[in-house]
């Protein structure tokens, strides 16, 4: 597979994996509720590339980068803000090794912890922070910025703007809904999918999405909304592995493989063109997913 667009394969027809949880993924190789995941980039390397090669191995057409926190503010609060630039770079770079030249990184840009509409930042200070970040994944080899687990609008769109003004990457953005009382599913800051998509396409988003919040059988109505608000806009679900569940002090996801995998069929029916999982699952959920993708393709074909 040479490296096209992103947008390109799926309007080839190609139905795509990505990758699966990073954060509890490295909690299994040591980190620490007190530890920050970027810093492994730097001082445990290899352990972060083997996440990326573990997901590359079980399937994934792409991964994302160990940078979900890596913009200045988040990395303030361990004294790392001045790291940035160095930490986001070697994020991509370790994900690029591992991704080698047939398969795309799309770098995890997550929220800063900062509301605009609170006056916790300007909206100058959000524009450069997300910058920085984006322009330092880009040169360690990321194809593209997925910008996730995004609640507000303003800050989601300062991101994308950010990321598409100064970079070549393509621009995903997905939102975290949860569901509500009256029926359907918000972002905490109560934005509905299709007003989340419409928002994130209007900024110049490439691709949008859903991420985490929900298990993959709660994406397929988040999809049909989103389908119905965008209809030309490739879609993209990272699902956790079911709801948490804590059993004696530790968060256990319920979902196993098998779960997600049957699944994928009414997530692709709802109009999903990119599946891959988020907290709780591993490369043992990608490669049942993988497998269940590859089935819908088939059946694509021969329809």
């Amino acid at each position: 597979m040479g490296r096209t667009k992103i947008v390109d394969a799926v309007r080839g027809g190609r139905i795509l994996v990505s990758d699966g949880a990073w954060g509890t993924f490295l909690q299994k190789k040591g980190l620490k509720s007190s530890d920050c995941p970027e810093l492994w980039c730097a001082e445990r390397p290899d352990d972060v590339f083997d996440v990326a090669a573990a997901y590359i191995e079980a399937g994934a057409d792409m991964i994302e980068t160990n940078s979900f926190g890596g913009s200045r503010f988040k990395l303030d609060h361990y004294g790392l803000g001045e790291r940035a630039t160095e930490l986001n770079e070697a994020a991509a770079r370790l994900s690029r090794q591992a991704a080698g030249e047939d398969r795309w990184v799309i770098a995890s840009i997550g929220p800063t912890g900062k509301l605009l509409l609170m006056g916790d930042v300007t909206g100058q200070e959000l524009y450069d922070g997300f910058k920085e970040q984006a322009v330092a994944l880009e040169r360690g080899g990321a194809d593209a910025a997925c910008v996730e687990t995004m609640t507000a609008l303003d800050e989601a769109t300062v991101a994308i703007r950010a990321a598409r003004e100064n970079t070549g990457l393509e621009i995903v953005c997905t939102f975290t809904f949860d569901p509500v009382k009256q029926g359907g599913y918000r972002t905490m800051m109560g934005a509905t999918p299709a007003e989340a998509a419409r928002a994130a396409c209007d900024a110049g988003a490439r691709i949008v999405g859903a991420n985490c919040g929900n298990g993959i059988g709660g994406m397929v109505d988040i999809v049909r909304e989103i389908r119905a608000a965008v209809p030309d806009v490739p879609i993209l679900i990272h699902a956790n592995a079911g709801l948490p569940r804590n059993v004696n002090g530790v968060d256990v996801f319920p979902e196993t493989p098998g779960d997600m995998a049957r699944q994928v069929p009414a997530l692709v029916a709802a109009g999903a063109d990119i599946i891959g999982g988020c907290c709780g699952t591993t490369p043992d959920h990608i490669r049942a997913i993988k497998r269940a993708v590859e089935a819908q393709q088939r059946k694509k074909r021969t329809a």
